[in-house]
């Protein structure tokens, strides 16, 4: 079996990373892809108390496992099956199941720090930036946690204004440097999308 390609998904929360990876889904077949979600790697906090999750920065670097979603990904590189993290966001926990993951001919790399860190970064055949306006993402990741996370608006907001942000500026943001292709606008920009599947459609035809 020939090595899979990788593609790494970044851009700011609410961006729209899940529409162009199901630009890609869609063209290729669900058979050929197999999805690898940087948010799935966050540390577990079980040893905290909740009131301590729920202030803690989840949008600093640190609070991912990356050096096992490296390994991870390495191993399905080299064909081999994985046991994914599987990730309770509404308690900030690690639960004990795990969801098994099969290598495919294509993998995807979808979280908003993906581009931001090196062992990631050279690991990726082709690199993505989703470029959104700011206001835009805000109402999406306010519309998500409200129904997806069962959060109020106050602590959606308090969180935005205390890390959200901060971490976008200094990480996310900065890291739309190292793309191949930003997208501006997210997977509804058709022509943005048509030259990524035809890149993807190089390589799997290689």
């Amino acid at each position: 079996m020939k090595s899979p390609i990788i593609i790494g998904i970044a851009g700011g929360s609410g961006s729209g990373k899940s529409t162009v990876q199901r630009r890609i889904l869609d063209t290729f077949g669900h058979e050929h892809i197999a999805i690898l979600e940087h948010d799935a790697y966050y540390r577990d906090l079980s040893h905290l108390p909740f009131e301590e999750r729920a202030v803690f920065n989840f949008d600093h670097p640190a609070a991912l496992e990356t050096e096992l979603c490296v390994r991870h990904l390495d191993a399905l590189r080299q064909g081999h099956a994985i046991a994914c993290p599987v990730y309770d966001f509404s308690n900030h926990v690690r639960l004990q199941e795990t969801r098994h993951l099969e290598p495919r001919p294509v993998i995807i790399l979808d979280g908003i720090l993906v581009l931001a860190e090196p062992e990631l970064r050279s690991r990726m055949d082709i690199k993505l930036f989703v470029d959104t306006a700011d206001d835009v993402r805000l109402i999406r990741r306010i519309r998500r946690d409200l129904t997806e996370r069962h959060r109020s608006i106050d602590s959606i907001l308090e969180q935005y204004d205390r890390t959200v942000r901060p971490m976008h500026l200094e990480f996310v943001e900065p890291s739309k440097r190292f793309a191949d292709v930003i997208i501006p606008g997210g997977g509804m920009n058709d022509v943005a999308m048509e030259m990524v599947l035809a890149r993807v459609a190089m390589f799997t035809r290689a």
